[in-house]
């Protein structure tokens, strides 16, 4: 496991957590304080190692999270007019934080001050960095990690991932562009100032090609500093040939190089895409 600011503890009630209930104070004094962590950006389920690039995952964060569905009660609580039950509360702490009303976001989030949250979610575990705007309608799930200076465009999903603990969640590094209706899941990753066209569907298990080389880059990986967008490609099976979804890289950013939405949605319009 990761060197973890977290407790020790929740490695134990893990390893009982059958048996876990809400009448068990001590147990749950430690998982909300760990929840706590998370929700005030002292902690977070992950982050890229900058040596090895890698998405690094703290077991031990997502343990406290699933943890706590089984020691917290149900309970009420509301947003004006808007009433609610859960075993979650919501989210209360919004630091230099532009909340729209409409915008839900549950306790264990962490939401950078400088971030812009229009009408829309953000489940527990979710990390929204510095200056970044989670849009109308968009979706962070669990877990989901966004950089900073991140627009996340109308309608886009970001997909949740809990279980198991070391599952990687989704990933969007810094100053990436994500289109409407964009759907990244199942720990796919969007590399820092790369641009995602609207409707892509991202997730492991979709090639990433490049349409300079006709390469396959990755799978589930837009790469940093790129333009991306939906594209289909054909394979032969036994009943016929068959159209099979890709992400293209259809353009290549010069690094640190800020969007000009004019710009790229000429770039993306000529693609058969916007943002």
């Amino acid at each position: 496991m990761v060197d973890s600011p977290l407790s020790p503890e929740l490695d134990e009630l893990w390893e009982r957590r059958a048996e876990l209930t809400p009448a068990d104070g001590d147990a749950r004094a430690v998982i909300t304080k760990a929840v706590d962590a998370l929700d005030d950006g002292s902690a977070r389920v992950a982050w890229i190692d900058p040596t090895t690039d890698q998405v690094v995952v703290d077991e031990r964060a997502k343990r406290a999270i699933l943890l706590s569905f089984r020691v917290l009660e149900l309970g009420d609580s509301s947003a004006g007019d808007f009433h609610y039950r859960d075993r979650m509360p919501l989210k209360t702490r919004f630091d230099g934080v532009r909340v729209v009303p409409g915008a839900v976001v549950r306790w264990g989030s962490y939401v950078a001050p400088g971030a812009v949250l229009m009408p829309s979610f953000t489940n527990i575990g979710g990390y929204v960095g510095e200056g970044t705007m989670v849009d109308t309608w968009a979706t962070v799930g669990s877990c989901a990690q966004v950089g900073r200076n991140v627009h996340l465009s109308g309608g886009v999903g970001l997909g949740g991932v809990l279980e198991p603990p070391n599952a990687t969640p989704v990933v969007i590094e810094d100053e990436a562009l994500i289109g409407s209706r964009a759907m990244i899941t199942e720990g796919a990753r969007v590399g820092r100032g790369a641009v995602v066209g609207a409707g892509v569907v991202l997730n492991p298990s979709i090639p990433v090609i490049d349409t300079e080389t006709g390469q396959e880059i990755s799978r589930g990986h837009v790469p940093p500093w790129s333009v991306a967008v939906s594209g289909v490609r054909q394979r032969e099976f036994a009943g016929g040939t068959f159209g099979l979804p890709c992400v293209l890289v259809i353009k290549r950013l010069e690094e640190g190089q800020r969007h000009d939405k004019a710009q790229l949605n000429d770039a993306l319009r000529a693609h058969g895409a916007a943002t």
